[in-house]
């Protein structure tokens, strides 16, 4: 059952990376052009020559983007695949949809969204080459911080469940979670290294558009995803009509 639910969320990562290479390509690869043409602006106002190209821009936006975007996605699938083996059934009562896109939200908001907030993405030219070790660090760092307090945030809601009831103890579990990476992201160092001529405009949207790459990955893996193993899962379709019949 394990390999078959992997295979699907590979599969479903596929699918997903289709739509992201779509997205990336038609919203983002323009403003990285934008800002590669700033860079080259710049060195030629410092008199730099321009470095020859390893790889051609067309092969770095098109084959190359492609091919990075599918290997992410359905390692990302599989992996999602996983910890819906271990989660479902587990944690909660719901079902394979509903636990599906608990998961992808989840994962969407501590893996994406929170880093974004005090590390974003940024294109070409915007950052010092010298400091890229370090700010790789501070970003996984932020990572590993949010993956931590969400672990404790759900542990913290099961053990307060029998004493407050499930809404108050993930209420109360969910603003230590807050607490935490806040306190997080205000410790870690900040890091402004935008060039003083560059287009804030190019900068919100491409770090709008990276934040919107995660979102349809984590999207259609909660959505594909749940729906495909809904027909897979043992008792997924009797769930479905007793929570109906209890609904009415």
């Amino acid at each position: 059952m394990v390999g078959n639910l992997l295979l699907r969320g590979m599969i479903v990562g596929v699918l997903a990376g289709l739509l992201v290479f779509a997205f990336a390509r038609t919203f983002g690869e323009p403003l990285v052009d934008s800002a590669i043409a700033f860079e080259d602006q710049m060195n030629q106002a410092k008199g730099e020559t321009p470095e020859p190209e390893i790889v051609s821009r067309e092969t770095q936006a098109g084959l190359g983007l492609l091919t990075g975007i599918l290997v992410y996605s359905a390692a990302i699938g599989g992996l999602f695949a996983l910890v819906f083996a271990y989660v479902h059934g587990r944690v909660s009562s719901f079902g394979p949809r509903a636990t599906a896109a608990l998961i992808a939200l989840s994962a969407f908001i501590v893996i994406a969204l929170v880093p974004d907030i005090k590390y974003p993405a940024n294109p070409p030219s915007v950052g010092n080459p010298d400091t890229i070790g370090f700010r790789t660090e501070l970003f996984f760092i932020m990572i590993v911080v949010s993956i931590a307090a969400f672990c404790a945030a759900i542990s913290l809601a099961r053990a307060l469940r029998a004493r407050y009831g499930a809404w108050n103890a993930t209420i109360i579990a969910g603003l230590a979670f807050i607490v935490v990476v806040a306190l997080a992201q205000y410790l870690l160092p900040p890091i402004n290294e935008v060039p003083e001529n560059f287009s804030a405009v190019t900068l919100w949207r491409f770090r709008a558009t990276s934040l919107g790459m995660h979102a349809i990955l984590w999207a259609v893996l909660g959505l594909g995803f749940g729906a495909w193993v809904e027909r897979l899962l043992p008792g997924a379709r009797s769930y479905g009509r007793n929570a109906g019949s209890l609904s009415r």
